[in-house]
């Protein structure tokens, strides 16, 4: 298992070891400039809890979360449908740094509010249907640090990192096909965190 807990290198290089390309770019944004944006969307955004389907019963999770457009797409996520909202101002700031930082271009972006660290998500790929094929998922995370784990579907090979606030990770090529990841809860954190997934979608 690779850890990157202390890794001082080039953060643009690729983290995966094989089939699959990640990027960790560090703190993309300063502090304070963290710390505004977060508190913005923590007040401005469409927070709903999430309504998963599993094992034939809808349940509303705890971790609360929005979706967002620059035209009002269509996605199924977690078996549900949404329709996004139009990007705000602070949306639209943070997409021009992300795609002026990672060189690709998005239309859209999944917002997740977790409130502490016992709320986190399981393993799993974001390789939804409406989603561009091989495209490039932007995460952009303000707030408490978390570890992000990722995990090769064979081989079980892990790389764990820790994703700051302000911090930018970007997961491109076949990294869905090959690798899932997961944020793992910690009971030790007690603070909140907004991530930011921005994404391409295509009709």
């Amino acid at each position: 298992m690779l850890s990157l807990f202390d890794q001082t290198a080039d953060k643009a290089q690729n983290l995966l070891p094989y089939e699959g390309e990640v990027y960790y770019y560090g703190k993309v944004l300063p502090y304070n400039e963290a710390t505004s944006f977060y508190n913005l969307l923590n007040d401005t955004i469409d927070w709903q809890s999430d309504l998963i389907k599993m094992f034939g019963k809808e349940i509303l999770t705890k971790r609360k979360m929005a979706w967002y457009g620059l035209q009002p797409y269509e996605y199924t996520y977690s078996k549900v449908k949404k329709i996004a909202h139009l990007f705000n101002d602070s949306l639209t700031q943070l997409l021009k740094i992300v795609e002026a930082k990672s060189g690709e271009t998005y239309n859209s972006c999944l917002l997740n509010l977790y409130h502490n660290g016992s709320e986190g998500m399981g393993y799993h790929s974001d390789n939804e249907k409406e989603m561009k094929e091989f495209g490039a998922i932007a995460s952009l995370s303000l707030g408490a640090e978390r570890k992000f784990s990722f995990k090769h579907r064979e081989t079980k090979e892990k790389v764990n990192l820790l994703l700051e606030h302000g911090s930018l990770l970007v997961m491109k090529g076949e990294t869905q096909k090959h690798w899932v990841h997961s944020l793992p809860v910690s009971k030790r954190i007690v603070k909140p965190r907004i991530n930011l997934t921005f994404r391409t979608v295509v009709y």
